[in-house]
């Protein structure tokens, strides 16, 4: 019997989908394996980075240039392969190389703070100190960075180093409210305040610094004893004197002791 126009139409509709559906498949397949792939190329890189880092960390540079070497291979766009790099440049005083790897990573992933960090204490090693400030100013603006506070200790140290007293109180005492059982964050604030000539608020955290720690380096001691002089505490100031003296006899801090007061203690 003669097939129907319309049954004849229907078996053809459904000898093409018996037909696509294999080609769908196959693509299907093909991007599965292609994301796969991408994966594994993923953690290869992944990989080769903190084998890079783990060389660093015990001074293997060579070892750490192989495997760097290796995970450019297989992208030679990511900034954290750069970073890394940079860091062993930094460490074997290729000073030029580390600068431009750094510099590489940064203008791949321009949020990327952890290299902008690091790449500002290599600026500060550099004692370019106003170049390491640019750069802390723009990590601590990342609110979401796990090493914020940090890098506002990083920057406080900047701006002392520039004498921009103010803008270093600021960024210590933001690093600070984030931390404020830091005992050198304390003695960092207190240094500042004296030199500002706020007094009773170095004397504060002097003394809550005091209260952190066993032992006093030379700059503490240093610290206390012209605060003591300020508030007229005879007590304080001859047991600081003393400790000074019997501690750091040979400190640059013991020196200045003498030559600001006249004696020996």
């Amino acid at each position: 019997m003669a097939l129907s126009i319309a049954t004849k139409h229907m078996i053809n509709i459904v000898f093409a989908i018996f037909v696509l559906v294999p080609f769908l498949s196959a693509c299907v397949t093909t991007q599965q394996g292609g994301l796969a792939a991408r994966a594994d190329e993923k953690k290869t890189l992944e990989y080769s980075v903190q084998l890079a880092r783990s060389y660093i960390s015990k001074g293997h540079w060579a070892a750490a240039k192989r495997h760097l070497k290796n995970a450019l291979k297989i992208d030679k766009s990511s900034p954290e392969v750069y970073e890394t790099l940079a860091l062993v440049f930094q460490n074997t005083g290729e000073t030029e190389l580390a600068e431009e790897n750094f510099k590489r990573s940064i203008k791949l992933a321009s949020d990327y703070s952890r290299v902008r960090n690091n790449y500002a204490v290599f600026l500060y090693q550099q004692r370019r100190y106003k170049e390491a400030a640019k750069q802390l100013e723009v990590v601590v603006s990342d609110i979401l960075y796990d090493k914020r506070g940090m890098a506002f200790v990083n920057l406080g140290r900047s701006y002392l180093q520039l004498e921009e007293l103010n803008k270093a109180e600021a960024a210590f005492s933001r690093a600070y409210g984030m931390d404020r059982h830091n005992a050198q964050l304390m003695y960092q604030l207190a240094d500042v305040y004296f030199q500002l000539k706020e007094y009773p608020k170095a004397y504060r955290l002097y003394r809550a610094y005091r209260s952190q720690v066993k032992q006093q380096p030379a700059q503490a001691l240093w610290l206390g004893i012209r605060l003591a002089d300020k508030f007229d505490n005879q007590d304080e100031f001859s047991s600081f004197v003393l400790a000074l003296k019997n501690l750091y006899p040979a400190s640059k801090e013991y020196l200045e002791y003498k030559s600001v007061f006249g004696h020996d203690g």
